[in-house]
């Protein structure tokens, strides 16, 4: 039997996976629990009463169950009906489930995680700071389907052509690629900009002598115009930080949004006050025209420059969340299901444990399961991450998203949806990117304390204004007071950051090494442990002919080669290529084979002449009754010892020579690894590879450490446990099987050469390929985060003389108050010397 009850009390991840053990707790119980809609799907042996299982829930937390109204027939078997008792219509606000991202339904989450892992149903703007909710990629279900050879063909289901027979595809992208938050942010970035340009030119061409728009309109006149151009910034392109400003406010955890909204806020205020009502203001305030000083100028900018810092940061989360697209498109959209003699196309939701499902050359294999009739040789890469093909026989296990080779097979459905491996992967990388806490730009942690200072003196410098000033009292109080936060308006603390990032990664780039975001370059000057894979990361990736050996006196290394490569040339397995790429570059001619025939499991055989001859393991080499002697037996196993793949070769009854077939590893590796140890950081090696192989590369580079036959989810786990003993730890790998972990690492740094989701996955990529880029990061973060500082510096240090200027300090002793011209003259100058305080990291050295 299988039932749905309404849940209540569940209001995040947390009480939804405490609600689904409790639940599943019960004996002859199976509860799946979803909070959009907030319910449990439970499996039952026989009738458990609603009482017990409130009882259960009861001591879980304060949750509530109860059974819906309606029911709805869902599974019809002979001689069984199931049914399930559906809710009522009313619709539930909770946060949307976040793990299952192929299971339709939105989710969203805030890109600050000010909630930790809360996420919500729909699109918005985080509750607690204000920032815009980014969606978390989805596989889209396709809604028709068509003939790649008749395009005409349109169906809503998958199946055959009816007019060529050809399966049919998805219409359009499976994947939804168009980030609608960028979108967004871009289309106001427009506007703003467009709007902001000409606010700008008016403000400066003040400063010309005999001012050529004078001629047009008097000042004031000018002054209106800004104003008007001023509006669609404001009230529209920006409005989103006055917002998030005010949300800083009321739950006091003061940011960068709190100095932006309250200086652009205060700059356009005064300034729509200096326009309305320029009497008011002293003489010290006014223009030789008689207007009021305005800042539409100040304020547009400073919002407009936010804006492109969001915009820049709303690309860096869409390539986050590519890394997880790259992972969805390994799975197939489709699948061919065995049905009795017929064969049918279904999609891959429609696929159900114990299915029988035919898999072609070249097609990825859709779900986990095993082989129920053929054989074949499936390219792992992407899970296990080695080079090297795995032949499977009926009955061994397969991958969803792995790629079957040249051979047809039928294979039964044990895991499906989110039990596959594959989506196992795709949500480990999902959950270790969203568990990270963001970077805490030292901008925000100083706002934390500027913005409540600021305020503060400027409250004091009103009320000592309006007590002791001279009159009118409480003008002079006023336009001092509103001073002090116009000079407190964070113009360059809002460059200090995104300057140096910006010239620090173009620097990078030139050294190729590509760094995606600022928090990238924060902890890669922390980092105390290298994690590295072996694969494409310490070796070459590729299976290579090491050398060939002859042991018997009639035949020399060539002439080994000329059998191997005549051999090989009939072969569809992976590793002849290694041999036949060897034997081109050695420029041995291929000669004619007869009697071909491929021994899966062992190897190969076939006569050339008049010679029998036979390429493989031990176990051929018994079949075909050829004699090994002692010698080279203790050569091939040395050689196995150290990982490496080892063929004999037979001519007649009598082993001849062999070939040795090894991933290289790469020139730079070690001399990389050895400057790693030299400044104090440990490096250690997670592989899929074997005992052997890791053991072997291990003590060639001289590793502080190693783990071999690594799974995805043991590199994982192996990272949380280095990062649970406080340790800052830098992942760097080139596959799929790496994303998980390069996610989860405080650093990750992906190889050039390697996959697209491992880039995508990483916060740091080795253009190259090439671990000495790892210490050119380290180099390089340590130089930007210093020049960050320098920044902030000068950004805060012409506010902080100017500040006390601006409070009317210097009126009692000097009669001097602080002119506009000045305040406008300190942010350009704190603005300036931030740019060319970033400028020098052009010229840094990180060799």
């Amino acid at each position: 039997m299988e039932h749905r009850y309404k849940i209540s009390g569940m209001s995040c991840q947390g009480c939804r996976a405490k609600v689904e053990n409790a639940l599943n707790s019960i004996d002859g119980i199976s509860a799946k629990v979803s909070l959009e809609p907030a319910e449990a799907i439970i499996s039952m042996e026989k009738h458990v009463p609603t009482e017990k299982l409130q009882k259960t829930l009861s001591a879980a937390g304060n949750y509530g169950i109860e059974m819906g109204s309606h029911e709805k027939e869902v599974l019809k078997a002979p001689g069984q009906i199931n049914s399930v008792h559906y809710e009522s219509e009313h619709q539930h606000h909770s946060p949307a489930k976040k793990n299952d991202i192929n299971q339709g339904g939105e989710v969203f989450y805030c890109p600050m995680h000010c909630e930790g892992e809360k996420t919500y149903p729909r699109a918005g703007h985080c509750p607690v700071c204000g920032m815009d909710l980014v969606k978390q990629p989805e596989k889209n279900r396709p809604s028709q389907f068509t003939c790649p050879m008749h395009p005409e063909v349109i169906r809503n289901e998958p199946g055959a052509c009816p007019i060529c027979g050809m399966d049919l595809v998805p219409t359009g992208a499976v994947l939804e690629e168009e980030d609608k938050t960028y979108d967004s942010l871009l289309r106001k970035f427009k506007i703003a900009a467009a709007f902001t340009i000409p606010i700008f030119v008016i403000a400066m061409t003040e400063m010309i002598p005999n001012n050529p728009l004078f001629d047009l309109l008097e000042l004031k006149y000018w002054n209106w115009i800004q104003f008007g151009l001023s509006i669609p910034v404001v009230f529209y392109a920006t409005w989103m930080f006055f917002q998030r400003a005010w949300i800083s406010v009321i739950t006091w955890k003061l940011n960068m949004f709190t100095l932006i909204g309250i200086g652009a806020g205060v700059a356009w205020l005064f300034s729509l006050v200096a326009l309305i009502f320029p009497d008011i203001f002293p003489a010290q305030f006014k223009t030789h025209h008689g207007t009021v000083f305005v800042y539409f100028e100040a304020a547009t900018v400073i919002l407009t420059l936010v804006l492109l810092g969001q915009l820049l940061e709303a690309r860096a989360h869409g390539k986050t969340n590519s890394a997880i697209k790259e992972l969805l498109k390994l799975a197939p959209n489709t699948a061919t299901k065995v049905i009795g003699d017929k064969e049918v196309s279904v999609t891959i939701e429609d696929i159900q444990k114990g299915d029988l499902l035919r898999v072609k050359p070249g097609e990825s294999i859709p779900v986990d399961g095993s082989i129920e009739t053929g054989e074949a040789v499936i390219d792992e890469s992407m899970i296990s991450g080695e080079p090297v093909p795995v032949e499977k026989k009926t009955g061994e296990k397969v991958t969803s998203g792995t790629i079957n080779g040249n051979k047809t097979f039928v294979m039964v459905a044990e895991k499906v949806g989110s039990e596959t491996l594959l989506s196992q992967i795709i949500e480990m990388v999902n959950s270790a990117s969203r568990s990270k806490a963001p970077i805490q730009k030292m901008a925000d942690k100083i706002s934390g304390y500027f913005v409540p200072v600021v305020v503060l003196i400027s409250i004091i410098t009103f009320l000592l204004w309006a007590l002791y000033g001279p009159d009118p009292a409480y003008v002079y109080a006023f336009v001092n007071a509103i001073a002090v936060l116009i000079i407190a308006c964070p113009c360059a603390l809002g460059l200090a950051t995104p300057m140096s990032v910006m010239v620090g990664i173009g620097k990078g780039a030139h050294s190729g090494i590509l760094i995606k975001n600022a928090e990238s370059l924060e902890k890669m000057n922390t980092i105390e442990v290298v994690v590295i894979d072996k694969t494409g990361t310490v070796t070459e990736g590729k299976p290579s002919v090491e050398k060939v050996v002859s042991v018997n006196s009639s035949f020399t290394g060539m002439d080994i080669l000329e059998r191997i490569v005549a051999l090989n040339s009939s072969s569809e397995h992976p590793l002849a290529q290694a041999t036949l790429r060897y034997g081109e570059e050695n420029k041995i001619d291929v000669k004619p084979l007869t009697s071909f025939e491929a021994i899966t499991g062992m190897g190969v055989t076939g006569n050339l002449g008049s010679e029998i001859l036979a390429l493989g393991n031990q176990k051929l080499m018994e079949q075909v009754k050829a004699v090994i002697n002692p010698e080279l037996k203790e050569q091939v196993k040395a050689a196995q010892k150290e990982g490496k793949t080892v063929s004999y070769l037979s001519v007649g009854e009598k082993a001849v020579g062999y070939v040795v077939i090894s991933d290289k590893i790469k020139p730079s590796s070690a001399s990389a690894i050895q400057k790693l140890q030299r400044e104090g950081i440990s490096v250690m090696m997670l592989t899929g590879d074997n005992e052997d192989t890791a053991k072997a590369v291990s003590a060639t580079l001289e590793l502080d450490g190693y783990k071999a036959q690594m799974l995805p989810e043991d590199k994982l786990k192996e990272i949380k446990r280095l990062q649970a003993e406080g340790k800052k730890v830098a992942m760097a790998g080139d596959g799929i099987n790496d994303a998980p972990a390069l996610s989860q690492a405080d650093i990750g740094i992906a190889m050039g050469t390697g996959t697209d989701v491992a880039i995508q996955s990483a916060g740091i990529t080795l253009v190259k390929g090439d671990l000495n880029g790892i210490a050119k990061a380290r180099l390089l973060s340590h130089k930007v985060m210093a020049n960050i500082k320098g920044n902030l510096f000068f950004a805060l240090g012409y506010n902080i003389v100017g500040i006390p200027v601006a409070a009317g300090l210097l009126y009692p002793f000097f009669g001097i108050l602080l002119s506009p011209m000045i305040a406008a003259l300190a942010m350009s100058l704190s603005s300036v010397s931030v740019i060319l305080n970033s400028l020098r990291l052009r010229n840094a050295n990180i060799d």
